[in-house]
């Protein structure tokens, strides 16, 4: 990591008035949480067509669920790390506004932070495709030899995270918007910068005027396209030694 980069990025905090985070995939792979993207990914194993889109869903939700049983278990007593924590301990210093997040796995909460907007849904969550009521998935037996689960009404229930081919919730949109507009300085941590309409955030932040660190293990699409600072490396010991410079 270059170490002027480094200290830049520290001041550009240090004097930030509304500073954000977006976070991806990469500040929960140190949880043992799997990547979708990339050579190991999950849809290396998983068409996503098959298994994670809304179409694949109704026409085989059995099918999907071999997927959906498979995050859980991941997920079930995942920990959160140190980049999850770091970012908690700057919200709680009333340094962070807020962080707008692509992950379904919860552990930003976990961690501590209140102010998560999760435009891609939950895995905590299940909802019933024809009634639309709710359920913790804690609160359910889940067997891989009786999938999908079913509502009392008999409708199958899906987690309450956005599919392919589902847009994501406007009043998550709308609300990571706002934010984008507020902010002068963006951390984006750990996204690849494929996912649509997330990827768009970034250079939105960049046209009203923000600055925006990146934080990833190599340059992504958006690294050329927003300008940013770009510091290489794991997103835990960036963020941790951040707060250690800054507290």
């Amino acid at each position: 990591m270059d170490k002027t980069l480094y200290q830049f990025s520290v001041e550009l905090i240090q004097q930030s008035r509304y500073l954000i985070a977006i976070t991806g995939a990469g500040i929960s792979t140190e949880s043992g949480i799997p990547a979708f993207r990339g050579t190991n990914g999950l849809w290396s194993r998983f068409d996503p067509e098959v298994y994670a889109s809304r179409s694949g869903f109704l026409s085989n939700p059995q099918k999907a669920w071999e997927l959906f049983l498979h995050l859980y278990e991941s997920l079930v007593d995942a920990r959160a790390n140190a980049g999850h924590i770091a970012l908690a301990k700057m919200e709680k210093r009333g340094k962070l506004q807020c962080t707008i997040t692509q992950n379904i796995d919860g552990l930003h909460q976990k961690a501590g932070q209140e102010n998560v907007i999760e435009l891609h849904g939950s895995l905590r969550n299940l909802i019933c495709t024809v009634c639309s009521q709710t359920f913790n998935i804690k609160g359910l037996l889940l067997d891989s030899q009786d999938l999908p689960p079913v509502c009392n009404c008999g409708g199958v229930l899906k987690p309450d995270a956005v599919l392919f081919e589902e847009s994501i919730p406007a009043e998550s949109y709308f609300a990571a918007l706002k934010h984008i507009r507020m902010s002068d300085v963006v951390l984006l941590i750990g996204t690849s910068g494929l996912v649509h309409p997330v990827n768009e955030l970034p250079e939105m932040a960049v046209n009203h005027g923000a600055s925006l660190i990146e934080i990833n293990i190599e340059p992504t699409v958006l690294t050329a396209v927003c300008k940013t600072v770009f510091l290489k490396g794991r997103a835990a010991d960036i963020l941790d030694r951040f707060n250690c410079d800054l507290f």
